[in-house]
């Protein structure tokens, strides 16, 4: 059995290689041992002959000197350090121990087992075969790597190392090969601790010095020299990627079979099967499943991204321990996001046999850093105790403009990486476009409270970490005329239909069409509507085309603008990268609580407007409108893209050609938003429990004025309806007042219900978006003649001390709250970085 005491420089009695005179030379059966690297020593003979034998002739030296290499082989993986190696696996009664064999194979620089030992597992007369045969059955049941004799040795022979816990001391012990490691033990152990009643001798373990191969683990050779990946056991990522072959993500196949026919998981080509692991919060899927694609936030297990592939170029040619690495972190941050994820909690799941175990635990560190500050892990509305990074990641000063959603994302993520963090804020309160009410008895978002796709979505992981309950938004949406007649749903459905396959043509006419090429998007839809009109001889009945008004306000509500002066070529440009999946919610707590616990404990300088950006200096200078000046290293503007098109802030010089082109090329699109409270639930009997309801324009001039109603209690207590105005009914309100606007909206609902007496509101209001000083806005659209890629341009630093984001600036997803808060995550790494 070995233990440390089996390497030089470990424990009491350890064998200690010693430096000998020219003149000496080991006695009969004594050998010289290393650890590490080589260390020339050369052996010399006497050439005195023992008793009875004749002196040898000069000529025999060289035979003498092959005769005695055979009695200490060394290993034959060229570039091995270990020149005399010791056996590991002490399995054959013929061992050779720490002496000759026929053939040492190497699984690292400090492990390799003897010939006697192959041979005990790998032919069929020896005792061990068996155990050899026996796990390479469930091997090549459950994995796709070869079962080699090397892998078995690395698998299930090599002993396990831990890392002592007390903090003064920290020494690797290698345990005795008997002894499992388990998350606990690496959690308890102490150097000399009673595993499985054994103890170690001795008064204080932790004053042995280290076993001397543990030092040569941190050497990037020793990596290069390792000659199969690590394969992790019990890993947490291992429920989430049940339907992949273990090795190929870095885990053991000789680990634990998963409860789910594995045959059955990786033979469904058809669809994706998504795990169910218990407690798991449904909208976490980190992973993508074999056969999965397009889903926002998610990674390939078996695949480095580019951006791992450039942060970590040593592990492209064999990505096996990154991704057991990155695998084990992502699992176990969505087990509990309430919680810091440390180096130290995922170290205890390294559950890998062997020298490089050591070594797993070293880049964990380096993984971990860069998964925080990419804000995969560690992120939403954590609050931390001490820096997530080390300090040279850490920005002395930095200046946040904005307190919306993406300036909070970026300020929260940056005070947790360690950085000092100021935030500049010109209203009065903090949110930005995100301004939650509740005068009408709940909850109402005048700017945003819905959240359109909830599978991986940063807002759904900050409500796990708050504890708030998000409420599924139902498919279905009753179509209303007014009259009160409820339209048949196969109307709607073929309409429906008729709708896509304009904006499927839409989609073809573009695939050749530059940028001098656009049109509105408004003109092409009617061309090819009039076009398949008289190309199929189909007449669309009056109600047909009222129905396709109202899904033609739809998009105008989608875009934030009439649909002429969206851009047709590219008003989808979003939708060639993954988009989030699954349910649409509705935030019945509102988004702002979400923002008020990101800003929980940043230095928010409300009423505090800016006026000019002097970025000329090494320094960047920063003017209020009150008069004061802030310097910092650097600065993040995230301001809606108008202030940026009407240069509310001025800039020192000003910004590049190319940034200001791109700000003009997008248009900064409007809705607006009314909520009604009434005396009762008068909508109840005819919408039969749905969450929205659909109002039928009369005619394309009425189309965008409330078309769709929002039932804003899902208790179904309260009376509150919420709607939306788009298109062009935004500048028919513009200069209404607030009454006028009620007025028209009850005209509306009481056309929809005419079968019955709709009351009068108790109360209302009624946002003012486009009147708006600090944002003139809703959400931002690609105007005809501009295309998506001014979304990376916005999103361009410049000089790397003026820093972009807001949902204008992110090209994935734009015209969202969780557009805005991955811009701001996305800033916080660039800055670390920088």
């Amino acid at each position: 059995m070995l233990s440390d005491a089996d390497y030089s420089g470990n424990a009491p009695g350890a064998r200690r290689a010693k430096k000998r005179s020219s003149g000496e030379s080991p006695g009969d059966g004594q050998t010289l041992r290393s650890s590490g690297r080589q260390i020339n020593v050369r052996v010399k003979r006497t050439n005195n002959p023992p008793p009875g034998q004749s002196k040898r002739k000069a000529t025999d030296t060289e035979e003498e000197d092959d005769q005695s290499e055979k009695k200490y082989r060394k290993c034959e993986k060229a570039g091995c350090s270990a020149m005399y190696p010791v056996c590991f696996a002490s399995a054959s009664e013929r061992c050779a121990k720490n002496g000759y064999t026929s053939r040492w194979y190497h699984l690292s620089c400090g492990e390799h087992f003897c010939n006697e030992c192959f041979d005990h597992y790998y032919r069929s007369h020896k005792d061990g075969y068996e155990i050899f045969a026996s796990w390479k059955k469930v091997w090549t049941s459950n994995g796709k790597s070869e079962p080699s004799l090397k892998a078995f040795m690395a698998d299930q022979q090599l002993p396990f190392w831990v890392q002592c816990t007390k903090p003064d001391c920290r020494k690797w012990r290698q345990l005795t090969k008997e002894i499992q490691l388990t998350a606990s033990l690496a959690a308890t152990y102490r150097c000399g601790m009673k595993v499985n009643n054994i103890k170690t001798e001795g008064p204080d373990q932790c004053s042995q010095p280290e076993d001397l191969r543990v030092a040569e683990v941190t050497d990037s050779w020793w990596h290069s020299m390792l000659i199969l990946p690590p394969l992790f056991k019990d890993s947490p990522a291992s429920p989430f990627l049940a339907a992949y072959y273990p090795d190929c993500v870095g885990m053991s196949p000789s680990g634990s079979p998963s409860t789910m026919s594995l045959t059955e998981l990786r033979a469904d080509h058809c669809r994706a099967v998504q795990p169910q692991i218990p407690g798991l919060c449904p909208y976490f899927q980190p992973f993508y499943q074999p056969n999965e694609c397009g889903k926002a936030l998610c990674v390939r297990p078996d695949m480095m991204e580019l951006d791992e592939l450039y942060e970590f170029p040593e592990f492209s040619r064999d990505p096996t321990m990154y991704l057991a690495l990155r695998n084990l972190i992502l699992a176990s941050w969505h087990r509990n996001c309430e919680e810091v994820l440390t180096s130290q909690k995922c170290a205890l799941h390294i559950i890998v046999r062997g020298l490089v175990r050591v070594r797993c635990v070293q880049e964990m560190d380096r993984v971990l850093h860069f998964m925080t500050r990419k804000g995969l892990i560690n992120t939403g509305v954590l609050a931390v105790k001490q820096p997530l990074l080390p300090e040279r990641y850490c920005s002395k000063n930095i200046i946040v403009i904005g307190a919306g959603a993406s300036g909070l994302a970026a300020a929260r993520q940056l005070q947790n990486f360690g950085s000092k963090v100021l935030v500049l804020e010109a209203r009065d309160r903090i949110g930005g476009r995100v301004w939650d009410d509740t005068s009408l008895g709940l909850t109402v978002g005048r700017g945003a409270q819905i959240v359109n796709g909830c599978v991986n979505n940063p807002i759904s992981l900050m409500c796990e970490q708050m504890g708030i309950k998000m409420h599924k938004l139902g498919e279905r949406c009753e179509l209303i005329q007014e009259g009160g007649q409820t339209t048949d749903p196969a109307i709607d459905k073929r309409m429906d239909f008729h709708f896509n396959a304009i904006l499927d043509v839409v989609s073809e006419w573009r695939k050749d069409k530059s940028q001098s090429q656009d049109t509105p998007l408004g003109e092409k839809v009617q061309e090819l509507k009039k076009n398949f009109l008289q190309d199929s001889g189909i007449q669309f009945s009056e109600l047909e085309e009222k129905v396709l008004q109202f899904h033609l306000s739809n998009l105008e509500y989608a875009c934030g603008s009439t649909l002429d002066q969206v851009s047709a070529r590219s008003w989808d440009h979003n939708e060639f990268f993954a988009q989030f999946s699954g349910d649409h919610t509705l935030l019945t707590e509102g988004y702002s609580v979400l923002l008020h616990k990101l800003a929980d404990g940043l230095d928010i300088r409300t009423k505090t407007p800016v006026q000019a950006i002097d970025y000329s200096g090494d320094i960047v200078k920063v003017t209020c409108s009150d008069g004061s000046q802030w310097t910092a290293q650097k600065v993040l503007v995230t301001v809606p893209l108008t202030l940026l098109q009407t240069n509310v802030i001025q800039f020192k010089p000003p910004l590049p050609e190319r940034k200001l082109k791109a700000i003009h090329s997008l248009g900064a699109g409007i809705i607006e938003k009314m909520a009604l409270q009434f005396p009762y639930r008068f909508w109840d009997k005819k919408i039969q429990g749905a969450d929205y309801f659909g109002h039928i324009p009369p005619g394309p001039e009425k189309r965008g004025m409330f078309s769709v109603f929002y039932d804003l209690d899902p208790q179904r207590k309260q009376a509150v309806l919420m709607s939306v105005i788009s298109g062009d009914a935004v500048p028919a309100v513009r200069d209404m007042e607030d009454k006028e606007v009620v007025n028209e909206c009850m005209k509306v609902l009481r056309e929809l219900f005419k079968e019955q007496e709709v009351p009068e509101p108790t109360n209302f209001f009624l946002t003012h978006w486009s009147k708006d000083t600090w944002s003139q806005m809703s959400y931002s659209f690609v105007k005809t003649g501009g295309s998506g890629e001014a979304y990376d341009i916005l999103a361009e630093d410049v000089q790397g001390k003026v820093f972009f984001a807001g949902e204008a600036t992110n090209r994935h997803f734009p015209q969202t709250v969780t557009g805005a808060y991955l811009s701001g995550v996305r800033e916080a790494s660039k800055m670390a970085a920088a």
